[in-house]
């Protein structure tokens, strides 16, 4: 995506997720700030008094800070916005309006920009104003009803789906959008509530609810059949059981000497509960370090469910190189195979590059950035260069 210009102005995950997604593959990402930083900067646990929230989400960008409250801050936006091929912003619905940089009035000063508009239920509707969050949007999709305990509770995921889809959704849609303007001199505005995606992927679910009196989806991957569930095993570990397939089932049984288990391949839980019991208490019988090395001399769809702290040790995963620790020691999980994290830029200061974008892009004069940092419209906060010792 080299030659492509992005100008930033979300904040928290969905947005900065999409845009360093982008910014991986080449595109030139500014991030447009406050003077005080993007609100990620300062909440929840931190690394050197920067969220981890920020730091995960942000690398490969340059960093401009604006306030966007004054009308010089506005006109200095607005000029940026010019030269960009995509614009990414997660306002409120209208508050982009106020600021004077909404879409229809970008559109006059570029006609074939591409505006991406991410919000938790849209621009327009019966709930557009209304605040949320990746629970919510579970909640309302149908997504989080599918996620519960054996108790029959929603569990509250510690991934958060709604932002990660939408961030996919946004890079998906902010490249078809690019491919549309190279064909037809177009530009494109993109209305993405973080909803959305998770309805889309329900489809499957909908379909066996209304078409097949299914409430839990595909019968077959809910959880339901002995031959594709999660086992505890002896050290109170679990292992993932995918054995769908008649032949990896065979192999399981055969491997493990229970050929008397091969005929019960599509057996469910509730109706052979002898047998779930016998199966459960079998896996009990080693531990998940025996029952991964098992896994990986066995061809029977069976894998490990690891830990946060264990991913990077599992062997298809060190083969990937996918989560890397860069010189500061900073963790970094790339966004897709052989992507070159030790070469990727750190994620930048609040205003690290103001001076080089106002110089740079919009040609300003020294003397422009000096009267505009004295008025406090932008900040610049340029990396020292450390001297020799």
């Amino acid at each position: 995506m080299s030659g492509v210009r992005i100008i930033d102005f979300s904040k928290y995950l969905p947005g900065p997720y999409a845009t360093m997604r982008l910014a991986d593959k080449g595109a030139e990402v500014i991030v447009v700030e406050p003077i005080e930083g993007e609100p990620s900067r300062h909440i929840g646990i931190k690394k050197e008094e920067t969220g981890l929230l920020y730091l995960a989400n942000n690398r490969n960008k340059k960093s401009i800070a604006i306030d966007l409250k004054s009308e010089e801050g506005q006109e200095v936006a607005l000029q940026l916005i010019k030269t960009a091929d995509v614009i990414v912003e997660s306002f409120r619905p209208s508050v982009m309006k106020r600021l004077g940089l909404d879409y229809e009035t970008v559109k006059k000063e570029k006609e074939d920009i591409i505006y991406c508009s991410i919000s938790g239920y849209g621009q327009s509707g019966e709930m557009e104003s209304l605040g949320g969050h990746d629970l919510n949007y579970l909640a309302i999709s149908g997504v989080l009803a599918q996620l519960k305990d054996d108790d029959g509770k929603p569990v509250t995921p510690s991934v958060q789906l709604a932002d990660h889809l939408g961030a996919f959704q946004c890079t998906e849609e902010i490249l078809a959008a690019l491919i549309r303007r190279n064909n037809t001199h177009q530009g494109t505005y993109i209305d993405l509530s973080l909803t959305d995606p998770l309805v889309s992927i329900m489809g499957t679910n909908y379909a066996h609810y209304y078409d097949g009196d299914q409430y839990r989806g595909v019968p077959e991957l809910n959880g339901d059949l002995i031959c594709y569930c999660n086992y505890e095993t002896k050290d109170a570990r679990y292992i993932a059981l995918g054995a769908l397939e008649h032949k990896f089932w065979k192999n399981l049984c055969l491997a493990v000497g229970k050929e008397e288990w091969v005929e019960l391949h599509g057996a469910k839980k509730k109706e052979n509960v002898e047998l779930h019991e016998e199966i459960t208490e079998f896996f009990k019988s080693k531990t998940l370090a025996e029952w991964t090395n098992f896994s990986l001399d066995v061809d029977c769809c069976m894998t490990p469910i690891l830990e946060v702290n264990e991913i990077n040790n599992f062997p298809f995963l060190k083969d990937r190189q996918l989560i890397l620790t860069d010189r500061k020691s900073n963790t970094n999980v790339a966004t897709y195979y052989l992507q070159t994290l030790k070469e990727a830029s750190d994620p930048p200061l609040i205003g690290e590059n103001t001076n080089e974008v106002l110089k740079t892009i919009l040609g300003y004069s020294t003397e422009k950035i000096e009267c505009l940092n004295q008025k406090k419209i932008v900040k610049n906060n340029e990396k020292k260069t450390p001297q020799s010792l």
